[in-house]
């Protein structure tokens, strides 16, 4: 999660580092793309990313190599990347706050989720799966949700998406 990890840790976490690249560095740790190495790297909220680090991110993309912070020698990659963004990252590049060239590299399969919803036939499968994950959670039997209660649930606006009925399944066990 690119949101999720601080700017100055982002680069580490993703392409590793070397002992003694920097204060703390007491090891050499492999990085989520060599860790992917032969698979599949998801990079979740993208459009968070700094753009400077941006660009070592289109070379490990495009060149299927990365440099390890206080590396010396390119360390080669065989991966897939999927990205997602909450964001429209054609209006980010057009503001200046994404590369216009990572985004044209990784935008080779676009995939457009509808907000819940829009989708409310995907509300009662994923309520009775938050419900039964959940229970499990708390050691409590899985509870069928009654007819009134999905009614409710399939009538609701969802402005959180997944994100909010997985917290309203969660509060409701």
């Amino acid at each position: 999660n690119c949101a999720a990890i601080p700017d100055n840790l982002l680069e580490s976490e993703l392409f590793g580092h070397e002992k003694g690249a920097f204060t703390g560095a007491v090891a050499r740790r492999v990085g989520k793309f060599e860790e992917a190495d032969g698979g599949t790297l998801l990079l979740d909220e993208i459009s968070e990313m700094d753009i400077r680090l941006q660009a070592k991110l289109l070379r490990a993309v495009q060149e299927r190599e990365i440099d390890r912070v206080g590396g010396s020698q390119p360390v080669k990659i065989d991966i897939r990347v999927i990205a997602t963004s909450n964001r429209d990252l054609e209006r980010h590049v057009s503001e200046g706050k994404f590369r216009e060239d990572l985004y044209f590299r990784l935008n080779v399969f676009n995939l457009q989720l509808p907000p819940l919803r829009a989708r409310p036939a995907d509300i009662r499968v994923l309520a009775e799966h938050f419900g039964d994950k959940y229970a499990e959670a708390n050691g409590l039997p899985y509870r069928p949700i009654s007819k009134s209660a999905m009614k409710r649930l399939e009538g609701h606006h969802w402005r959180g998406n997944v994100r909010e009925l997985e917290n309203t399944m969660h509060r409701a066990v």
